[in-house]
Parts: C-alpha cells; structure tokens; sequence
C-alpha cells in the first residue's frame, strides 16, 4: 500500500517523480505529493486526488532541482486531504519525509512531540518522522562537528529508533542539498543505481524504466543516495556492502492496448500467461520442473503436513490447493488466511511445509505468517509473483508465477497463475514422492494442452452475453455464488471479484452449506450465480441449485457446453468447454471476472483503482 519514488540525477527531477507515481499509483491513490530540493530550498507541492490534479498544479512552478521524493497515498492514519497527503514536514519545513507502513506507537510520540512545542498539522502518523528528525538534526549541531551528510544520517537513524511499527520512508533536508535518505522496517524498498544518477522506490516498476542495478534493502537497512555516491548502513550505524543484483523483469506496459481498462486487458491476457507458464514448466508430458526452487527433493519427499498461508485472491488459491494436495497426495492440508494464522497458535512441527501465496511479496500478513513458521524451524515454500521482493527472499525456496505485472488492483491473470502453478506443484511432488506414476502424469498434462485455447473461447464467445447479464443486475443490491468441491473457491473469488470494484454486496458459499442458513437471503430480487460444471458433484450441485429455484432466486449458471439442464431455469447460462476437470476453476473463473468488471463499467466506477483498495497491502 502506498507508493514511495525518489530521485537524484540529472534528469527533469519533477518529470522524473511525475512519471514514476504514475506507474506506482495502482499502491494507493487517494492524494499524492512530491518535495525536491530546489538549489537549498526545500519545495513541497502535494494535492488530494489523483495525479493529474498534481501534475496540473506543478505547470505553475519551475524548479531547478537534483534531487527530489514522491508518494502516492492510500489512507491509513487521516483522510484523504490535501493536508493529510505526503510528503510531511517538520516546524521549520526543512525536512520532508514520504512513508509506507504504520507507527504503532503514533499516539505515545504525537503527545511527546506536542508537550515539547511542535505543531502538528495532519491527522497522519508520518508527520511525526519529521518532527523526530527535526528534533534530532537540533542535537547533532549542537554537539558535534561532523560533515552535514552525516549529521543527516545520524538524525534519521536516531529519528527511527523512537519508532515501533512498520515503515519504508525517503527524506529530505535543505541542509545537505542533493542527498536523500531512505530506511525500511516491515516495508519493502529498493534502490537503484544507474550511470550518475540514483533511485528509491517501494516497487520495482518504477525502478526500472531508471536503472536495472538495483539492490534491495533488508530490514532496518539506511541508505544515504546523491546522484555520485550511495552508501548502506545498518540502524546501528556498521557501513554494509550493497549487494546489486540486474533484474530481468518485464515492465508493466503503460498503455492498455485498446482496452477500457487495465483490468480488462488483464483478464484477455490469461490464455497467453498460460500458454507461456505450461512452455516454461513442463516439457511435452514429463514431469512439471521449476529450476528457481532451491529446496531439494530430498526436503520435499518429507513432509507429512501442509499449510497454506494467504490472504484474499491469493487465499482462494490455496483452498484450491488444498483440494489437488489432498486428493493426489493424500497429504493433510490446511487453508489458513494469513492474518488468522499470525495470530493464534497454530501446531507446527518440523514435518510440516508452510506454503505462503502472495502475488506482490510483499503481503504484510502473509510475511507475518512465513515469520512465524520460520522461527519454529519449519521450511517455508514462497509463491509469489514479484522477483527480489521480500517473500522470494525470506522464504527457504520459491516459486515464481510468471503472470507478469498486474496494474489492476483486482487480480486477475495473477490468481489464475497461481491456480496453474498449484496443479502443477502438485504434480512435481506427486512424482517426487513416487504417489503418481510416469504415465498419471502424462495422463494428466495431456489435459493441459487445449487449456489456453479453451480458455480464449470463453472469453470471446461470452462477453456479449456477460455484458447482458451486467446491465440486467448492474443495479442488485447483492448477489450470492455458489458451487461445491474444487470450484468452492471460484465461487469465493467471484464474489470477491464484484465486491472489490462494483461495490455491491456479494458472498460466496460452499453449495452444501448454503441451506444451513444462507438460504434465508434469497428472494426474487436476489441474483444467485451457481458454478456448476458437469463434474463429480454435479447432481449434489443441481439439487442446491433447485432449492434455489424453488425459493424465488434470479440464477445465473457457469456449466459445461452441451448441458441443457438450465435452459429453462436460469435468466443466464455461461458454458465452459468440456475439460479435466481438476481444471475447470482456471475456466469458471473467467465468465465471473467478466461480469464483475462490466457491472462496475456500467455503473460509471473506476475499475482499475476501486475506493478504499490498494495493490500491495503492506500493512496489517
């Protein structure tokens, strides 16, 4: 959540800032703000609403700066303001801060802070990082004779130390023109080196356009940056070597390629991920490899328990591989969202594998849960979307999606990479753990080969009808999903789905369960989207599916071609072609991100950036 960028080079500082917010805006965009150095003068111009409410503003300033900081913000401590938008600065208005995270202990240092005469203007906890480090600077002048660039570091370092929570910051001071300082705890940040010019960013797409040299900072990490010098340094103040790695990462395509919507082209990307994922990850019908996976075989052929750790989009994978796991390796297998697993006491023993699921890495809840696994000494499996984030590094080995960048805050090809690298997954340790034979195996990939195409199918044959079932319900106040076995989680994430960016109420039940309670919602005013492929449990799913009927419900059916059951039942009927059916969630899904995005189209919504969301939520 929220996006932090900062620069110093050559380059137009404020185009610079400007162009690296717009990439970072799918973190957090309800006010934004930049502060540069202009010659020693500290200039600080920050707007609520979107950027180009900032970038209007800043037609009316011409600055000579080398060095500057830039945030783009999603509400945790404040509203949505102008005075409430990053950066922050102190009673002087010679510093200037930008931050991620949450200080826990905001309220103890705000009373402290006032008690000795500063003026807090924001309802926001940053604004404090200022005024601790306006207080700090205060003693070092005083009482030592040091160059200013470590009188600067010096005060950052003590400034944090009064700190309890998380944070990823950049600053500023008048007093050391062309520097700045960034710090992490809880909160990625990157830097990146480039030819006589320097960068800090919260994500690695608006590192890149920069420089592809970056490093990485691990927790409580400093880094002091100008344009010719950049220097790493412990909290505790140990200079470190930076360890620069080249990334070798696709950048997210600014332009949306004639779509409406980031999100829109997102869902038409899915068969082409796929496609590719299955070129990557399995060799005509051998066993599925994954050459990043640095766990051995020898340590996953031990394992006699599985937990899944994830939150949201990234949690409905994993009851999906809860299912594969469980019926192929007959391996006990558990879904846990993250934030419940940090918090209580779960069991875990040394023959148990964790496997934590975040598409950015930088899931603050999930990396809570990996954490906690680690320091009870149980081995730590990452899938995750993003290379170099802090997931990918923590974890005992990793396996990367490939989905590419996702702009829309509502996941889409990412959750669906995440499906197929599941099926996968547990294909590989089937093999490994000798449960699956050679031939289950080619068996069963032989099933893989059409995915892709079918795929295109039900998303070009259906979006007509999609797009009529949207302006048929676009105005229901809620909708219930239903379905049963492997496609319960298609049924959760497609209710997710519309709530995330139409607004509109929406819950997910397992098919079974819905007449022990939930039945009760329905009425002929309530649409019911029932996934209900011709599969092991279809006639369980199809008596639910009466009860329904039975009770008034407007249906909406996903099914297989050629059934004809739901003809004269249901206002909507969405097919999937026939297909495994262990693999029937990467199609069902489709149809339902579909009719989400084009209900919240019709409704006049901003589909890529809904209200109150944020990409990467870094924050508990």
């Amino acid at each position: 959540m929220c996006g932090i960028f900062a620069y110093a080079g050559p380059r137009d500082v404020v185009e610079v800032l400007l162009t690296a917010l717009k990439r970072l805006q799918y973190r957090g965009y309800d006010s934004c703000g930049i502060a540069v150095l202009d010659g020693d003068e500290l200039m600080v111009v920050k707007e609520a609403g979107p950027i180009d409410r900032l970038e209007k503003r800043l037609t009316q300033y011409t600055f000579q700066a080398r060095a500057g900081i830039a945030h783009t913000r999603w509400a945790t401590h404040g509203q949505p303001t102008t005075v409430n938008a990053h950066p922050h600065t102190d009673c002087s208005g010679t510093v200037a801060v930008v931050h991620n995270g949450v200080i826990e202990n905001y309220r103890e240092l705000s009373q402290r802070l006032t008690e000795r005469g500063h003026i807090l203007r924001s309802q926001t906890d940053t604004e404090l990082i200022a005024h601790l480090i306006e207080e700090a600077l205060s003693e070092q002048s005083r009482t030592e004779d040091v160059p200013n660039e470590q009188v600067f570091l010096q005060s950052v370092r003590q400034a944090l130390s009064q700190i309890s929570g998380t944070y990823a910051i950049a600053c500023l001071w008048e007093g050391a023109p062309g520097l700045m300082i960034g710090a992490r705890h809880g909160c990625p940040l990157i830097v990146g080196a480039g030819e006589q010019e320097v960068c800090l960013s919260s994500d690695l797409n608006a590192v890149l356009p920069i420089t592809r040299k970056v490093h990485i900072l691990n927790d409580d990490e400093l880094v002091l940056l100008s344009e010719k010098n950049l220097i790493i340094v412990s909290v505790t103040g140990q200079e470190l070597s930076p360890r620069f790695q080249v990334i070798d990462w696709q950048l997210v395509q600014e332009d949306r390629a004639g779509f409406p919507t980031f999100m829109l082209k997102e869902i038409y990307e899915q068969p082409d991920r796929i496609e590719e994922i299955l070129s990557q990850r399995c060799r005509g019908e051998q066993i599925p490899f994954f050459e990043e996976l640095t766990l051995r075989p020898s340590e996953l052929i031990g394992f006699r328990r599985i937990i899944i750790e994830a939150a949201g989009t990234s949690w409905h994978a994993g009851i999906y591989g809860k299912y594969l796991l469980e019926k192929y390796l007959r391996l006990p297998t558990e879904a846990e969202i993250a934030s419940e697993f940090r918090y209580r006491q779960p069991v875990l023993e040394q023959d148990t594998l964790v496997i934590a699921i975040s598409q950015s890495g930088e899931t603050a809840d999930t990396l809570a849960g990996l954490r906690q696994a680690k320091s009870r000494f149980v081995r730590v499996l990452g899938f995750c979307n993003v290379p170099g984030s802090t997931l990918s590094r923590e974890s005992d080995g990793t396996i990367f999606l490939l989905a590419g960048p996702e702009v829309g805050v509502a996941s889409t090809k990412a959750y669906t990479a995440q499906l197929i690298h599941l099926f996968l997954f547990t294909l590989y340790l089937g093999r490994l753990r000798w449960i699956l034979d050679e031939d289950q195996i080619r068996s069963i990939l032989s099933s893989l080969s059409g995915l892709p195409e079918k795929m295109r199918v039900v998303l070009e044959s259906h979006d007509p009808i999609v797009r009529d079932c949207a302006r048929r319900f676009q105005n229901a106040r809620h909708f219930l999903y239903l379905a049963r076995g492997i496609n319960y989680p298609t049924a959760l994430e497609g209710a997710l789905k519309l709530k995330e960016i139409s607004y509109i109420h929406a819950s997910g039940y397992a098919a079974g369960e819905f007449k022990h309670g939930p039945i009760a919602l329905v009425d002929k005013d309530c649409p019911v989207v029932c996934i209900a492929p011709t599969d092991s449990v279809y006639e369980k799913t199809f008596s639910n599916i009466e009860e329904v009927r039975a009770r008034g419900g407007r249906l909406i059916v996903v099914t297989t071609e050629g059934n004809s059951d739901f003809d004269q039942m249901a206002e909507f009927v969405f097919t999937i072609p026939p297909i495994f059916e262990d693999l029937t969630p990467l199609l069902t899904v489709l149809p339902l991100q579909l009719l989400a995005h084009h209900i919240a189209s019709l409704k006049g919504l901003d589909v890529d950036k809904p209200r109150n969301l944020a990409k990467s939520v870094t924050v508990e």
